[in-house]
């Protein structure tokens, strides 16, 4: 293990790469990763670097919503309400059925699937509450949803280019099929500018779906424990409206976006940092199915989706 002086340089290199352009948001992520399953970086940062991750997620999200005009995000979220109301909906299912085939631990199950099916790791941290779930049935479910969104990071733009989809048919793709808004971003950004900005509002917009949601889950299992709204959604709107509707926007817009994305790149590296040995030996080989099996056919339904009808 580094010293923390050492880790903070070697920080400093990934984020001068980033701003360079030569650390590309698959990089970042791979070198993250291999940081915490090897545990290179010093620990006490690692276990640091999580809040101002997560709050440097949430800005880089505000900021990519002044690349976006407010009638694309209506024309967008419209377009994809109802496969995002049927690929949630077949992923509980679809999750269910295999638990119970295999036996999987119930409330793991449900975390997983919410995980799966609407934003990765915040839609777990909304549910956890209401379900009572405790630290190890937590800690399970999120990597099991941040190891395939891992993956998907890295697969998603070479499916893409082997099916040729187009921009808007990666953008809806990514969004439906990609487990945390982080990867999201980050595959789509490869892909090309156009798929960033509508994979970045159809996951926005499918995140809403948090609130339904969580009123579900309370009540069927009478709890009254408050969930984990992501807030920073309406910092993404209220770009939108000023980069829209503001005529002087446009004179620094531009300049935010391009911050954004190198942000979102770099928190891509410290996500990295939090995978480790322990978390994934926690992985038991039934919940592990449930996860990957529910996510490579949402996968697949969302492609043919894409393909048929984008």
């Amino acid at each position: 293990m580094l010293s923390k002086t050492t880790t903070y340089f070697l920080s400093a290199l990934v984020l001068a790469g980033t701003l360079l352009g030569f650390v590309s948001p698959a990089l970042a992520l791979a070198l993250g990763m291999l940081g915490g399953i090897f545990k290179i970086a010093e620990q006490g940062l690692v276990e640091q670097s999580k809040k101002f991750q997560k709050g440097l997620l949430q800005l880089s999200v505000v900021g990519l919503g002044f690349g976006i005009h407010v009638q694309q995000a209506i024309e967008v979220g419209s377009n994809s309400f109802f496969i995002t109301l049927v690929t949630i909906v077949c992923t509980f299912i679809i999750a269910f059925a295999i638990a119970k085939i295999l036996k999987s631990e119930r409330i793991t199950t449900i975390l997983v699937a919410s995980g799966t099916a609407i934003c990765g790791g915040s839609a777990i941290a909304a549910v956890s509450p209401s379900l009572k779930a405790d630290s190890s049935q937590t800690s399970i479910s999120l990597a099991i949803v941040f190891l395939l969104n891992a993956i998907a990071l890295f697969i998603f733009p070479y499916i893409g280019h082997f099916f040729e989809l187009n921009q808007s048919q990666f953008g809806i793709w990514s969004a439906i099929a990609i487990h945390d808004t982080s990867s999201v971003v980050g595959a789509a950004e490869v892909y090309g500018e156009t798929a960033l900005n509508i994979a970045t509002t159809t996951k926005l917009v499918r995140t809403l779906w948090i609130i339904p949601l969580v009123l579900i889950i309370s009540f069927g299992s009478n709890s009254n424990e408050r969930f984990a709204f992501p807030w920073f959604i309406f910092g993404f709107i209220a770009a939108m409206l000023i980069s829209s509707y503001v005529p002087s926007a446009e004179l620094f817009s531009e300049h935010i976006v391009w911050v954004a994305r190198k942000a979102l790149i770099f928190t891509l590296f410290l996500i990295g940092l939090q995978i480790n040995i322990a978390q994934l030996k926690k992985l038991g080989f039934n919940i592990l199915i449930v996860g990957i099996f529910t996510w490579i056919v949402l996968g697949v339904v969302s492609l043919l989706y894409a393909l048929n009808y984008v």
